[in-house]
């Protein structure tokens, strides 16, 4: 059985618009039978508006005429062209042209050069290559390392620029995020004022005595 675009609607205008056996609306609409008996009896799908699946191109005339002539018979949906564009697209795997795959070790060295904080993962799936490769580039063992320099792949050909700068904002704000965490407290600043010294003062004992008359020359006692 094909999924159908709203089945109970369906099965509401099937029971009410046909001489289908409940089994047959079940199966066409992927409804248990009691489902499609409550729908009848006016328990199930009380406020839902029937929807025709001849007009929504569901069914054919003569899907609903042999299942009706036949109670064993058991109708077969057409693909909606409306269920097709329903569907979440899926995005074709990225493909890169055979005059431009010997650029991709170009283009890995540059992300190993002036961004390391975009893992492996990213860039693998930014260029459309495998982790291996990547390994090879970092590690100077691909076969053509010799040759290999540093590229920007928008330069190439390979990505688009709006497409690398997320790559890289994305990678550059789980590092912080990161660094964040295994840092702890921010360390003071080089550029901030030191704090201000107390200005010292010598103990009292410490002091130098301050002379008076009296000890000088003595009372007239």
């Amino acid at each position: 059985m094909t999924d159908i675009l709203m089945p109970k609607a369906t099965a509401v205008w099937l029971v009410d618009n046909s001489s289908l056996t409940f089994e047959q609306i079940a199966d066409f609409c992927g409804l248990h039978p009691l489902e499609v008996r409550g729908i009848a009896d006016g328990d199930v799908a009380r406020d839902i508006r029937g929807a025709d699946p001849l007009v929504n191109g569901q069914l054919t005339r003569d899907e609903l005429d042999k299942a009706q002539s036949d109670s064993s018979y058991r109708m077969k949906a057409v693909v909606s062209r409306h269920a097709e564009l329903l569907k979440p697209a899926k995005a074709p795997p990225r493909y890169t042209p055979v005059s431009r795959r010997q650029d991709r070790p170009d283009a890995i060295m540059w992300f190993v050069k002036n961004h390391p904080e975009v893992a492996d993962a990213q860039i693998a799936k930014l260029l459309g290559t495998t982790k291996a490769t990547i390994e090879t580039v970092r590690n100077r063992t691909h076969w053509n390392s010799a040759n290999i320099k540093p590229v920007d792949p928008v330069t190439l050909g390979l990505v688009g620029q709006i497409a690398l700068d997320e790559v890289i904002k994305k990678a550059a704000e789980k590092k912080a995020r990161e660094d964040a965490r295994k840092g702890g407290a921010t360390l003071q600043s080089a550029d901030a004022e030191p704090a201000a010294e107390a200005e010292f003062e010598p103990e009292a004992a410490e002091r130098r005595d301050h002379h008076t008359a009296e000890s000088v020359f003595g009372s007239n006692d």
